[in-house]
């Protein structure tokens, strides 16, 4: 794995959690030959990302990529940037990968509808040991057993790009809870002081609030998959989202969501659905057929290829 820690950074520009590798070129050229792979993925367009493309590129080595997030709609929310300008950019970076891993069909459909080529499939996989209806903590010693119920629940970045806002300004029964951190976290709390904001959780403790709340509410329009969503079901918690890519493709016509533009009314309906059901659904993403796509998708090299380079 080649990741950011292992290089000089800066923050990303509105985001300064997520660090930026400085000038990483030469020396992810350097860690790659050391590592003589026998086939390179790239996760991610940003400055890694590019880098490694370079350097596969000149050196004529086949690669794959991933689509994991509609960068062009989140650049567009911040800074305007019009589509086509940063569709184009992504196509640019994609257009030399054997194999653009996409999590779903609806956006597979979406990016050949632009343009991208070679398009392959690699879903998702949730934990479901870790993420399991946990009845014990809808109890009052529970992450949300001082708060009048019913809970609705949203978790993830707390981001303009998420479309939060459209989940806080919902008018309904009980809790709006909110489980995560982001550049519009205090925003938020200053402009909805009755929504309960409990912060970044992980591993067990943010297992217990999933399976702490009633329904799982996703208002973002823009995310390739969500894997929120499989936490969420897996935990027992019905879904109550936009139908829009990801929620679309993860839920369908399963009776575990609810899937409206309404979204309010989506969130209510949601009560009503068994739990049973969304459990049963999450457990048809396995890690195992996550991985067996994603080894199937990959291109490795021919047999010599590094013992060529050092002659």
């Amino acid at each position: 794995m080649v990741t950011p820690d292992r290089f000089r950074t800066i923050a990303c520009p509105t985001y300064p959690e997520i660090r930026l590798a400085l000038r990483p070129g030469r020396k992810i050229a350097q860690m790659i030959a050391a590592a003589q792979p026998c086939a390179i993925h790239i996760a991610t367009e940003g400055p890694l990302g590019w880098a490694a493309r370079s350097y596969c590129r000149r050196q004529g080595l086949p690669f794959t990529t991933a689509y994991h997030t509609k960068f062009p709609e989140y650049i567009q929310a911040r800074f305007r940037v019009p589509l086509p300008i940063s569709y184009a950019v992504m196509r640019r970076f994609h257009d030399s990968s054997a194999q653009i891993m996409v999590a779903t069909q609806g956006i597979e459909t979406e990016l050949a509808q632009r343009g991208f080529k070679n398009i392959s499939r690699w879903s998702r996989g949730v934990d479901t040991e870790l993420f399991r209806p946990r009845p014990e903590a809808k109890g009052k010693d529970g992450p949300f057993g001082h708060l009048p119920g019913p809970i609705f629940l949203y978790v993830g970045r707390v981001a303009v790009e998420k479309n939060i806002e459209a989940f806080l300004r919902l008018d309904l029964p009980g809790t709006k809870a909110v489980v995560g951190d982001g550049p519009q976290l205090e925003e938020m709390k200053r402009r909805f002081p009755k929504v309960h904001f409990a912060g970044a959780r992980f591993a067990e403790d943010l297992a217990r609030h999933y399976a702490a709340a009633d329904v799982f509410v996703f208002p973002s329009r823009t995310d390739t998959f969500g894997l929120v969503l499989l936490e969420a079901l897996a935990s027992g918690l019905p879904v109550a989202a936009y139908p829009v890519p990801g929620p679309n493709d993860v839920i369908g016509t399963s009776p575990a969501g609810i899937l409206d533009d309404d979204l309010g009314m989506a969130a209510e309906a949601a009560l009503r659905i068994d739990p049973g059901l969304c459990r049963d659904h999450a457990l048809g993403f396995s890690w195992e057929a996550c991985a067996r796509q994603f080894i199937d998708n990959l291109r490795p090299f021919e047999t010599g290829v590094w013992q060529a380079a050092a002659e």
